[in-house]
């Protein structure tokens, strides 16, 4: 847990050519039953092609367990950065892209942070309810004996038990699925058996991909979760998800890191407080205006010190945390209706070069 991608300026003609995709598109935003538009976990296997053709070239690795397609993408094997954004790609389910640049001046940070010293992990999504909440997000632990995970990715979807789709619907049952593991171990048999059950599918149609966070995969993979906690954030608090129409974020990328806690307090102060979030919406102003400030990190009365630190005072529980610390350190929201932008929040450059730079 944090717990070729487009830019942020967004062209006239890309808007237009958006808006005309858009208008001649005949899925509803919750359903996946268009056969114009593949599902969430068909998506995340166009994206594994390569992958699965090449593991070594990526230092990944595939193991079988219990006909259950295993992925070793950082937990016995080292794995690389680039594997990283093919994992992000398989946990938006094909429906957004990310980029890794070392070159922020290349991306969208130099107005906010003319001087950010470390590589960028970009994520663009124009459906970002399906590419981040409906598979992306980090929804649900498997804690089985010995075994704990954090499951993302279109499995989500394919279980969809989480009270979560109750709101955004966007459940499938496609005839193989793919799902991501954040742990520091292989999952058992019994893990591929009881994902299983949850989806009704044979365990031979499961692909499970596995990295710890402090590997050079599992690292990536959640860093790219920074448009994800925008939108999760905006759900917890009532927004009316379906005004979002695109959603570009941005943070920091921090250098190799050997220890698990090191790595989780790092993943996590890049998204609190190096992270910009944009979504373009549409709708009245006065709601993004309510709802902007309260959507960011430095609303949390936790805000302002180092996830590490936070992490060890509660005794390493997730869930004692205050959950609205978990978003982004800026929000813009762009309104395509009134053209008017909203900009909440500020990044923390001193915390995150602090947090990057410790030595576990």
């Amino acid at each position: 847990m944090y717990f070729h991608t487009g830019h942020f300026a967004f062209t006239v003609t890309n808007f237009l050519l958006t808006y005309h995709s858009l208008l001649h598109n005949t899925e509803t935003p919750t359903s996946s039953s268009s056969p114009a538009v593949k599902s969430l976990s068909d998506g995340a296997a166009l994206c594994l092609r390569g992958l699965l053709a090449s593991p070594e070239k990526h230092l990944a690795a595939i193991v079988d367990c219990s006909g259950t397609r295993i992925l070793d993408c950082g937990v016995e094997v080292q794995g690389t950065a680039e594997l990283g954004v093919i994992m992000a790609d398989v946990a938006m389910g094909g429906r957004g892209k990310t980029e890794l640049n070392s070159n922020s001046s290349s991306l969208s940070l130099p107005d906010i942070w003319p001087e950010c010293p470390w590589p960028l992990v970009q994520v663009h999504s124009n459906d970002p309810v399906s590419a981040c909440l409906a598979s992306q997000y980090a929804g649900w632990q498997i804690d089985h004996e010995n075994f704990k995970a954090m499951a993302s990715g279109p499995i989500r979807a394919a279980i969809g038990k989480e009270k979560l789709f109750e709101t955004i619907g966007r459940r499938e049952q496609p005839e193989t699925t793919v799902g991501l593991l954040e742990t520091n171990r292989l999952p058992p048999e019994t893990v591929c058996h009881e994902l299983a059950s949850l989806t009704g599918l044979p365990t031979h149609a499961i692909t499970l991909l596995v990295a710890a966070t402090k590997s050079p995969a599992g690292m990536v993979q959640v860093i790219a979760r920074s448009l994800e906690t925008a939108l999760h954030q905006l759900h917890e608090r009532g927004f009316d998800l379906e005004r979002i129409v695109r959603g570009t974020g941005t943070a920091p990328l921090p250098p190799e890191i050997q220890g698990s806690l090191h790595a989780i307090g790092c993943a996590n102060d890049a998204i609190l407080y190096g992270s910009v979030v944009r979504l373009d919406v549409v709708g009245d102003d006065d709601s993004l205006e309510a709802i902007g400030p309260h959507a960011v990190s430095s609303y949390s009365n936790l805000h302002g010190e180092s996830f590490s630190d936070l992490f060890k005072q509660a005794n390493q529980d997730f869930y004692a945390l205050d959950p609205g610390l978990f978003a982004p350190a800026i929000l813009e929201l762009r309104n395509l209706d009134s053209g008017r932008h909203h900009q909440f929040g500020f990044i923390s450059p001193e915390i995150v070069e602090k947090s990057f730079l410790a030595t576990g």
